[in-house]
């Protein structure tokens, strides 16, 4: 096995962080640094196989630091935004000619894509709509609110003759 250099180890480790498999790093690493290496030597670099129990600290750190971005930041990928995912189905359907079966199957997709969007898009315009009332002063609660007395009164219900009393304090307000 060839000795790597830092920057090749950094590689290795940050593409299998990403899920990528030890084949398609093998792959990159060939394309990108012009260096053949095979699957074993870069399961080594997989802190989460047992060949990879002994990986540097610092390689293990780097391992789940770019593991819990990766995991997080779905908004880095373009396919995670609708609009790219509308924009992409609408080029293949503009390149289709005369195929309209799969035409067909395009629109079903792009309105599967669209399901529930005018609801997003009317609850977010609802939202807003509120938060404006609230910050002008418009909204409910924009006044103070008038205080009220509030009493609460047990009554034994086991007795025969147990009723409710009205308080006249009570009845205001």
């Amino acid at each position: 096995m060839a000795t790597l250099r830092e920057p090749i180890k950094i590689f290795i480790v940050q593409s299998l962080a990403c899920f990528e498999t030890p084949q398609q790093v093998v792959e990159s690493v060939k394309q990108e640094f012009n260096i053949e290496i095979l699957r074993q030597q870069v399961a080594l670099y997989d802190p989460t196989k047992a060949t990879g129990k002994n990986l540097s600290k610092k390689l293990k750190d780097l391992f789940t630091r770019t593991r819990k971005e990766f995991q997080t930041n779905i908004h880095d990928i373009p396919l995670a935004n609708k609009a790219v995912r509308l924009t992409e189905l609408q080029k293949m359907y503009n390149g289709l000619t005369g195929n309209r079966v799969m035409k067909t199957k395009l629109i079903k997709q792009i309105k599967d894509e669209m399901q529930g969007y005018e609801i997003q898009l009317l609850d977010a315009q609802l939202k807003q709509l509120e938060i404006d009332k609230i910050k002008n002063g418009d909204g409910e609660g924009a006044d103070d609110p008038t205080p009220v007395k509030v009493t609460i009164q047990v009554v034994d219900a086991s007795k025969e003759n147990a009723e409710h009393q009205s308080d006249p304090e009570c009845t205001s307000g």
